[in-house]
């Protein structure tokens, strides 16, 4: 469409012309609807309803009207933007670095090496020859992850890593799980080979049915979430997959070639030999106290975000957006540490003060940083105090006097501010339910799951109960402890991934437990059930201690040497680790037990 002036008169009018399937649309159209209006609408607006005098068969159409040449180039305008497919053109291109900073990935790449090497050892040391192994297995497996996702093309973000940092974690849970079950038989008196036979055997129930619960909240939340939430589903389901194949088919090959070799392997050292095998602690009779410590735990909880709510991220709030040019390169750390002391002084006042990123972006000159301060105040004043902020922050990293009319003055291609931006929430409210409900679904699909693979309700419920119970202290926590910790408690992207994470190791650590309870009540069917219970947890409790343990040691490594940025992160992590297992035992067990009993004294009162 175009605007033009008329043969004949002064008046403007519209042309239209058609390619060969919109002239034969248009033909049958006007002809069905001569003397009738055809409404021009573009967003649900009318702009023009012109009348059709006569069926128009050629593809080029005219539009007459009391039309300035104005009107009818904004008639063109309306008629070209709501043709289809739309053109798009790009107006802008700019180079954004990393969010993290250089400085920040090379820390956290030196934590995740860190934590690697403390769990290679830790295998190593406690399993000893078995253990060097399962490192060989885990090496493997890195490999193998890697390799899928380059071959995917995955982009590696934080949820992503969440992801990676699971299955490491339930890849050295297999192993520690076999080697367990083998020095189980070693010490019932089999030979050697029968008991790594057998060991292998009754491992894999155990296996499949945790890496199975944490494959299902893998795919459902790949379906169901977007984002960073689908991010973290792609990482945790391929390195399920191929920790399940390194823990199991590579160990076993080592393991069976060492003893075909040399006749004899070790599983234990001396002093790990025994460890925790002898426990006879009676869990089910202190559940009336875990009962009353978890209530008491979610109702600080929920008193504290009705109080004091969530220190919600930009991602859910918006903010101020500003892109800042120096007179020489600086580093995303130092303006980070420049921006977190002055800040720091706001945040009585707004606790939103201690919420901010920063990014290179294009040069090494340019950063952009993004604020909260002040969020939900557009006005002009509280525009010019978070500018005072920031510039207060960076005239540090000029190398001369800069003033504060230079530095905010952004009509001049010069040093300073750039371009300054009022932002809305980049996490859309469809995106924050699409994450709720995802998380909602693969808590129903688990405990279907369990149902199914249990054949008892009763499982399935103590262990999601388990699940929402930790999921809302880990919320609640973040809200009690934002802006009396020395690092950032901030609900963003990253916080969603850790809940994800920390449901699916709790999964996984429930399910051996409950494993481990099926397997005694079909062994010692004349025993009483809570002795069953309280035996299955204690012959479980080196394993439990075991993959917390090398989990823990990841994420501890991670937190005081991965940098500052995902420090919080890495806070969430470590405290669902310690809470899920804690819930595993204390809760979602003795809930099942309790559930159970119940029932059967329904039965047998029936």
């Amino acid at each position: 469409a175009r605007e033009q002036y008329a043969q004949r008169g002064a008046n403007a009018v519209v042309s239209m012309s058609m390619n060969g399937e919109g002239t034969q649309e248009w033909a049958r159209l006007t002809g069905e609807n001569i003397g009738k209006c055809i409404a021009i609408v573009l967003d649900g607006y009318v702009y023009s309803a012109p009348r059709v005098n006569t069926k128009i068969d050629k593809g080029s159409s005219e539009i007459s009207g009391d039309f300035t040449i104005q009107e009818a180039k904004d008639l063109a305008n309306v008629l070209n933007s709501g043709k289809v497919p739309a053109p798009a053109k790009i107006i802008q291109d700019t180079v954004v670095g990393p969010s993290l900073g250089q400085e920040s990935i090379n820390a956290g790449m030196l934590s995740f090496l860190i934590a690697f090497i403390l769990v290679l050892l830790y295998m190593g040391l406690f399993y000893k020859t078995a253990g060097w192994m399962s490192d060989i297995a885990l090496l493997t497996n890195v490999f193998l992850l890697m390799g899928v996702l380059v071959s995917f093309g995955a982009v590696l973000t934080l949820p992503g890593i969440a992801g990676i940092v699971l299955t490491m974690g339930m890849a050295v849970d297999a192993n520690v799980i076999i080697y367990e079950r083998i020095k189980e038989e070693l010490r019932g008196g089999k030979g050697l080979s029968l008991a790594i036979k057998d060991g292998f055997s009754k491992a894999y129930s155990a296996i499949i049915d945790g890496n199975l619960t944490t494959i299902i909240t893998g795919i459902v939340l790949f379906i169901f979430g977007n984002g960073p939430v689908q991010g973290f589903a792609t990482t945790l389901i391929i390195g399920i997959i191929t920790s399940f194949f390194s823990a199991v088919f590579i160990t076993r090959l080592l393991i069976e070639w060492i003893v075909a070799k040399w006749g004899n392997i070790s599983f234990s050292r001396k002093w790990s030999e025994n460890f925790l095998t002898n426990t006879h602690f009676d869990f089910i009779r202190v559940r009336k106290v875990a009962y009353t410590v978890a209530v008491a735990l979610l109702a600080l909880s929920c008193i504290s975000f009705v109080a004091r709510g969530l220190n919600l991220g930009a991602e859910f709030t918006g903010g101020r957006a500003y892109v800042i040019r120096f007179d020489k390169p600086v580093s995303a750390e130092e303006v980070r540490q420049n921006l977190g002391q002055v800040f720091a002084q706001h945040a009585d006042a707004d606790a939103s003060a201690i919420s901010f990123e920063v990014k290179q972006y294009g040069n090494e000159n340019q950063m952009r940083i993004v604020t909260q301060y002040r969020y939900d105040d557009t006005s002009d004043e509280a525009t010019a105090e978070v500018e005072q902020i920031i510039y207060d922050a960076m005239k540090s990293l000029y190398s001369y006097d800069i003033s504060f009319e230079q530095f905010r003055n952004t009509q001049t291609d010069v040093n300073g501010i750039l371009t300054a931006d009022k932002i809305g929430p980049s996490i859309a409210k469809d995106m924050t339910w699409n994450a709720i409900y995802s998380v909602l679904f693969s808590l129903i699909a688990i405990g279907l799951y369990i149902t199914f693979r249990f054949k008892r309700w009763q499982w399935a419920s103590g262990a999601t109960i388990a699940l929402a119970v930790n999921a809302l202290f880990i919320i609640g926590l973040f809200s009690m402890l934002y802006g009396f910790v020395p690092f950032n408690l901030e609900v963003n992207q990253a916080f969603i991934a850790a809940i994800l994470t920390i449901i699916g190791y709790a999964i996984n650590d429930t399910v051996v437990v409950f494993d481990r309870i099926r397997e005694y009540l079909g062994m010692y069917p004349k025993r009483n059930l809570k002795e069953n219970v309280n035996n299955a947890i204690n012959s479980t409790l080196s394993r439990t201690i075991n993959t917390s343990g090398t989990t823990l040691v990841t994420l501890l490594a991670i937190f005081f040497f991965g940098g500052e940025t995902i420090r919080g992160f890495i806070f969430a992590l470590t405290v669902g680790v310690i809470v899920g297992t804690v819930a595993t035992i204390f809760i979602a067990t003795p809930i099942a037990y309790d559930l159970m009993s119940k029932r059967a004294k329904l039965d047998k009162e029936a």
